[in-house]
């Protein structure tokens, strides 16, 4: 499964009952920026939520389904991993109320931390072979920007969204997603903290929705 159809799934886990019974289909492309906007204020505190820019690199788009849906059953789960002196993904969209670990699969330390206002935390410098804790709810919609303190390159986002309906695009902009629910909604791609566009849509069972967003 590729990493479009992946996060997809992952954006309808924990919403007992409604996949099964959903038929709507909605796809499209998202015109992405031609390379992300990023503004250094100071190499520890850059993109703490309240200074700068927030915008994925590479640039990419998280679309999702607006609305009022069932509460989720279980719990959400999603790890975000430190590899090749990078994270993987550098772009993770999850519900909110979702657990992330992000384990430590390279040689050397890392020492992962967020100031942003939708999450603060700090786990503190560790190898692969441990783990500072089992993991961290995000509890409060918005960007996360996550920072390795040793290695100054690294940067990662977590998009925290109040739906269980959404999906990341591809490196072209194209998206899909599958078994939603029909009726009428708003439907939103978010591009970095200062552009979410936004359509309303009509969803209708057993129908392949198109949404562009130019």
């Amino acid at each position: 499964m590729n990493l479009l159809s992946t996060t997809a799934v992952m954006g309808l886990l924990g919403v007992s009952g409604v996949a099964a019974q959903a038929q709507a289909t909605i796809e499209g492309t998202v015109t992405l920026p031609h390379e992300a906007s990023i503004e250094v204020i100071n190499k520890r505190y850059q993109m703490n939520g309240e200074q700068g820019m927030i915008a994925p690199d590479p640039p990419a788009a998280v679309v999702f389904l607006e609305g009022s849906f069932p509460a989720k059953k279980g719990s959400l789960k999603a790890q975000l991993v430190q590899k090749n002196l990078d994270f993987a993904p550098r772009l993770l969209p999850v519900q909110i109320g979702t657990s992330v670990e992000f384990p430590n699969q390279d040689t050397t330390y890392h020492s992962l931390f967020s100031f942003s206002k939708a999450k603060r935390f700090d786990l503190g410098r560790y190898r692969s072979d441990e783990t500072p804790v089992p993991s961290v709810v995000f509890d409060k919609p918005g960007p996360v920007v996550l920072h390795c303190d040793i290695h100054e390159h690294m940067r990662a986002i977590i998009l925290v969204l109040e739906t269980p309906y959404f999906a990341k695009t591809d490196a072209q902009g194209k998206y899909r997603i599958g078994n939603l629910p029909a009726g009428h909604y708003h439907f939103k791609a978010w591009l970095n903290d200062k552009t979410t566009l936004e359509k309303t849509v009509d969803l209708k069972d057993g129908g392949t929705l198109h949404v562009d967003f130019p």
